[in-house]
Parts: C-alpha cells; sequence; structure tokens
C-alpha cells in the first residue's frame, strides 16, 4: 500500500532507506510530482500484519512513580557507570558538509532529540473561510511569565503550509495538547489533502468555541491554549530555490483551557493520568508515559553542608565573603 508518510507539519519528508534494507513496518519513501506539486510518500510494507503481531495498546496502564536513576548518587560522581561512558567515541558531523543530504540532519535530529511534545495547531484562514488543524513536533513552551510557545515551519517543497500562512497573516492559533486517545485522528491531519478541505472533517474532531481569538480548540483536547504571534521570524539566509522558507513562529498565551477533571482547586496543575500526552519520537515512532521518577533540586548552602568539600572549590569562598 502506497500512503502518505503521516508526519506533523514540521517534518520535510520521513526516512529514506535503500529497499533492500527495509524491514516489515519500516517506511520506503520516494519522492513524485504530479504538476507542479512535489509531495512525499512512503511505504509501509505489511504494517497491518506487523501491527497484528504486536500487543493490544492498554489504555488502562498505570503510570507508576519509581525509584530516582541513582537514589545514592553524590556531589561530584558525574555518571555512576563505572566508566563505560568515558570509554566511548564520538564522530563530529558538521551539518552544512558538502554533499550531506538535508534529509541526514532530519533524521539525525528527530530520532536524538526525543521525546518531543506534539503542538496540535489550529488556525483559521484571513478570509475566515478556512479552519486548518495539524500537529507540529518542533514546538516547545519557552516561557511562562508571559507564557511563551514556538512553532518551528519547516523549509519544505513547494508553497508554506496552510499553518505558516494562515497563522502569519491573522496573528493567531490555538494550541491544543494530544492525548493518548486522540493520536490516530491527530495523524490523520497530516495527510495531503486538497486545499480546501477540512481536516476537522477528516479527523471527525469537533470545534469548540475560544475566548480570544478566532480559530476553534478541539473539544476532545484536554488543555488547549489560545495564542497571538508576537513574532514570525524567517530564515531568509538558508532560502532555497523552489522551497518554502524556514520560520520560526513565537506566540503568547492569551487563554488556557483544562478539562474539569483534569485540574485541581487552585488551577496551577494538569493531571497526567487523566492528560496521558504523548510525544513524538524518529520516523512513525510515538511514546507514552508509563513510568516517572521525581528529583527533588536543592541549593548552595544545602549543598555545602551535606558535602563540606564544595565550600572549598575555587571561587567558593568568594561568593560567600
Amino acid at each position: 500500500m502506497l500512503e502518505k508518510e503521516q508526519m506533523p507539519e514540521d517534518h520535510c519528508c520521513p526516512w529514506v532507506r535503500p529497499k533492500e534494507e527495509i524491514s516489515p513496518g519500516k517506511a520506503i519513501v520516494s519522492e513524485h510530482k504530479a504538476g507542479s506539486k512535489t509531495t512525499f510518500v512512503s511505504k509501509h510494507p505489511d504494517f497491518k500484519k506487523v501491527e497484528a503481531t504486536r500487543p493490544d495498546f492498554n489504555h488502562n496502564a498505570p503510570i507508576d512513580v519509581t525509584k530516582s536513576p541513582d537514589p545514592s548518587w553524590r556531589y561530584g560522581q558525574g555518571v555512576n557507570d563505572g566508566g563505560a561512558s568515558l570509554q566511548k567515541k564520538h564522530v563530529e558531523i558538521d551539518p552544512f558538509a558538502e554533499g550531506r543530504p538535508m534529509m541526514s540532519n532530519y533524521k539525525l535530529l528527530v530520532s536524538g532529540i526525543v521525546p518531543r511534545p506534539i503542538g496540535f495547531i489550529s488556525t483559521l484562514s484571513a478570509d475566515g473561510k478556512t479552519a486548518n488543524l495539524a500537529p507540529f513536533s518542533y514546538f516547545q513552551v519557552v516561557d511562562h511569565d508571559p507564557p511563551m510557545f514556538i512553532v518551528g515551519f519547516s523549509s519544505r517543497p513547494g508553497p508554506s503550509k496552510d499553518t505558516y500562512r494562515n497563522l502569519k497573516e491573522t496573528g493567531e492559533c490555538v494550541i491544543n495538547i494530544v492525548s493518548e486517545n486522540m493520536l490516530p485522528a491527530v495523524n490523520a491531519t497530516s495527510i495531503d489533502a486538497p486545499y480546501g478541505v477540512s481536516e476537522w472533517a477528516v479527523a471527525g474532531l469537533h470545534q469548540a468555541p475560544s475566548a480570544t481569538v478566532a480559530p476553534s480548540r478541539v473539544q476532545e483536547s484536554v488543555f488547549s491554549i489560545e495564542a497571538k504571534l508576537t513574532d514570525m521570524k524567517e530564515f531568509e539566509n538558508h532560502a532555497k530555490p523552489g522551497m518554502s522558507i524556514a520560520a520560526l513562529g513565537i506566540v503568547e498565551a492569551t487563554r488556557f483551557w483544562v478539562r474539569e477533571d483534569a485540574i485541581d482547586e487552585d488551577r496551577s496543575h494538569v493531571d497526567l493520568k487523566v492528560l496521558r500526552p504523548v510525544a513524538q519520537l524518529g520516523g512513525i515512532s510515538y511514546a507514552r508515559i508509563t513510568e516517572t521518577f521525581e528529583l527533588p533540586r536543592s541549593n548552595w548552602d544545602a549543598a555545602v553542608k551535606e558535602e563540606s568539600w564544595l565550600g572549598e572549590l575555587p571561587g567558593a569562598k568568594d561568593a560567600s565573603a
């Protein structure tokens, strides 16, 4: 079966490997051109057959709390692995080396910077006629006062994506956090539907009214953030012919929406067991949370009291004078 790689909009295109190296469930990617439109499609050989051999998804899996990785760790010990990590060698990679394909950087980053939160972003066209919905894994919260978020738009063949154009022209969006039960519908919104086709209808998700922006929020999302654009940084020095420009959108939250059963009384904490978020890994892989651990932070005075030798470190006495 030939299908479009089901990836968030921030992804330019999926993983490319020689056909003879592909095992069932892995993606084979090729470039297809239809008129002036360039898309990247992939085959997942017998994916349904492979998936059928895997355990069922446990929707009721508990989120357990374990001990921290090294409860006996003390200041100055570094990594307690017997020096094993110090024996490993690293390779140096120049992301702009001559002959290095852009795809190599893509594969390296999406497989090495993990897990990545998914920002499921709804926007509205400038004329108000087209509602867009798309997932992004180049997304993150960067501050709380004011509440600020960033969204990355990758360079790709052809014109800029709808979300980028809508956000730039209207300055408004809603960020919807993705829970486990939402993922199949979220994934469906990354399909290359013709312009004007509503991703809301494709996914079967429901629109809920927003308070401070025009785009709707996703009713099924446990946590949604209305936001307005404060800056759009376009990376013009990396512009390439035939490719949309890479850009970074910075948005400020104007309203939070949290489901009643997920928020505490003072409206400052979201219950992880209700939110049940998912994150993006490399390729078509995702991650869920089934275990957590806690690790309190200390302060300098308490640390010196616990380990007096810290007070003898260069600069320590000057700082306390």
